[in-house]
């Protein structure tokens, strides 16, 4: 069956379209695009400064790491999931934002995934070198931790999926560097809690429902962290498959709970 629009709406929707792209372009460019060179190797990435941005003043840093979906050389595909969030909260939450981007083939966390079969399944090298990616956003956060308007005691890092198990690696490789945390539907090794700092604060999120990532891993690591002295909360959606980042950013409370957090 053929369904004719009238011109007036066909005209009202292209123009929705055009003005959604628009919006979604000025939003990506609000975040300024860089790339970080050491030793040869470069790595893309995103950065997002306060309004009335000053070096004067000291700012609390967010880093964000993206998903494997996200990977690429485009340095924008990682503003997909979780940019609008840091935006939309500038005025209550003013900080650094960094959104650095894996290559296609670059993975933030050592992990071998198997992918014969849905749940995939991860054997994570924790007690190996880090990835190359992983190595290279280490030595952009030593640089930016060394800046003059950085606040050191209100850094802090978070993820989603392959982020989420680079937020658990980036926390074992670094534990005197983040105040606090944020994991959305990742997973680690359970061994890596125990080189987390004691009272260290984590809020991990996963979908109960989840066909890619299991909520085991969720499960454990928060168990494993309470274990070891840390301060791990755990939500998990009853309903939610790996998509679980849309309701973890829809909580009032991520936010307030990340920025309330400084390091003795």
């Amino acid at each position: 069956m053929k369904y004719n629009i009238p011109h007036k709406i066909s005209f009202l929707l292209v123009n929705f379209f055009l003005l959604s792209l628009t919006v979604e372009s000025q939003n990506i460019n609000k975040y300024d695009s860089e790339v970080f060179v050491v030793e040869g190797d470069s790595l893309n990435y995103r950065i997002l400064f306060p309004k009335d941005f000053s070096e004067e003043k000291e700012y609390p840093v967010v880093l964000f790491l993206h998903g494997a979906g996200e990977r690429g050389g485009n340095n924008e595909s990682q503003l997909t999931h979780g940019s609008e969030l840091f935006l939309k909260n500038q005025e209550e939450f003013p900080a650094i934002v960094i959104f650095p981007q894996a290559p296609k083939d670059g993975y933030w966390a050592r992990v071998e995934v198997k992918r014969d079969s849905l749940p995939y399944q991860f054997d994570f090298g924790f007690e190996k070198s880090a990835t190359k990616s992983l190595e290279l956003v280490m030595k952009l956060m030593d640089k930016m931790q060394a800046e003059v308007f950085i606040d050191e005691s209100r850094i802090y890092v978070g993820g989603l999926s392959m982020g989420g198990m680079g937020t658990f690696e980036m926390i074992y490789r670094k534990p005197e560097m983040f105040a606090a945390a944020f994991a959305i539907c990742g997973g680690a090794n359970p061994k890596v809690a125990e080189y987390y700092r004691p009272g260290f604060n984590i809020w991990i999120f996963h979908g109960e429902k989840d066909n890619v990532v299991p909520v085991e891993y969720s499960k454990k690591m928060a168990r494993m962290i309470n274990h070891f002295g840390g301060n791990a909360k755990l939500s998990l959606y009853p309903e939610a498959n790996h998509n679980s980042w849309d309701t973890a950013f829809a909580e009032p409370f991520l936010l307030p709970w990340l920025f309330s957090h400084s390091k003795n």
